[in-house]
């Protein structure tokens, strides 16, 4: 693989990353566990990266937040509020316009196939 900016995988994830946290939070979850289903889909965060993006949607209303402190470990779940997931449905639908523009930039971009080419 070619040499790339490491910001630039690093800044492209940063939102799909806010995203797919609020599309896993339609079930409440605690932080680790987000991590854990994060890196499973080939999303990798660290927990101090996700845990201040959950503060401020705390903070903003997207998400509720209640601590259940009946197992070992105390844990604090998050689950999305109504705005949340108007949010969530907004940001899937700005992900999608911003895919298939995308797409259809690099498909305009590639070279012709060899027999669409003209002789």
């Amino acid at each position: 693989m070619a040499d790339i900016d490491p910001r630039f995988e690093a800044e492209l994830k940063r939102g799909v990353v806010q995203m797919v946290a609020l599309c896993l939070l339609a079930t409440p979850r605690y932080g680790y566990d987000l991590v854990r289903l994060l890196a499973q889909a080939g999303l990798s965060v660290e927990e101090g990266t996700l845990y201040p993006i959950l503060r401020r949607f705390e903070e903003q209303g997207l998400l509720r937040a209640r601590w259940d402190t009946a197992g070992s470990r105390p844990r604090k779940y998050y689950e999305l509020s109504a705005r949340g997931r108007a949010a969530r449905d907004a940001m899937r639908e700005a992900w999608d316009r911003t895919r298939r523009a995308t797409e259809a930039a690099i498909a305009a971009a590639a070279p012709p196939a060899p027999d669409e080419e003209s002789p």
